[in-house]
């Protein structure tokens, strides 16, 4: 099954450094982030996992939980905390997922389906596309997809920011611009008209072009 933005983010039980885990059941009623990695003990990823447990709190404050997902077994993924803390001076107290049946990669389209059914034998180069972010609401949606090379860091500040503006959005009803940051003035989409406008937005916008409207980003 090919995801895409809309999609329903695809249910599974696996071991985690957390012990059992079924996703749906643990996101519950909360928005998550489930970010993957091509191997434990890989530098890379080493900075990214720590740097994203420093994030923790700020997710938290998003109602959003985070979840990471390695090609090894859980005990792997417990074995290379202490690194993790030791590199970040962060502790990783998010789950990892052990995905060393290779099931949830082929499940999310990280690795194709004919990879095989253990991570046996696999360095991180067999698993180079395992490296995606999944931005997921409660309703289980796929709200936003990220994919970056192997030899990429990512920056999980960008992660934060578009959770905001995907959060923004969809409880505001608004579109964010280029570059958009939390408190700066944001758009109102060419779906709603001028009239409608006018009726949610009393104090009116400023007009760039007809097609482009901006207004101070809506109060909570």
């Amino acid at each position: 099954m090919t995801l895409s933005i809309g999609s329903t983010a695809p249910d599974f039980t696996a071991e985690t450094t957390h012990g059992t885990l079924n996703f749906h059941d643990w996101i519950g009623n909360h928005w998550a982030i489930l970010f993957s990695h091509p191997k434990a003990f890989t530098p890379v990823c080493t900075t990214e996992l720590g740097y994203m447990a420093g994030l923790e709190g700020e997710f938290a404050k998003r109602d959003t939980k985070i979840i990471g997902l390695s090609v090894d077994t859980a005990e792997d993924n417990k074995r290379w905390l202490p690194d993790i803390e030791e590199v970040s001076g962060n502790i990783v107290d998010y789950p990892v997922i052990g995905d060393s049946d290779l099931n949830v990669a082929k499940l999310y389209n990280m690795l194709p389906a004919d990879s095989g059914d253990t991570a046996a034998g696999r360095t991180a180069a067999n698993n180079a596309t395992v490296r995606t972010v999944y931005i997921i609401g409660p309703d289980k949606k796929i709200r936003a997809m990220l994919l970056y090379p192997m030899s990429s860091g990512r920056n999980f500040d960008e992660v934060l920011r578009l959770l905001d503006s995907v959060q923004l959005t969809e409880n505001k009803g608004v579109a964010t611009p280029v570059n958009w940051k939390p408190g700066e003035p944001v758009i109102i989409p060419p779906s709603v008209s001028d009239e409608a406008a006018r009726e949610k937005y009393p104090d009116g916008w400023e007009t760039v072009k007809p097609y482009l409207r901006r207004i101070p980003q809506p109060a909570d």
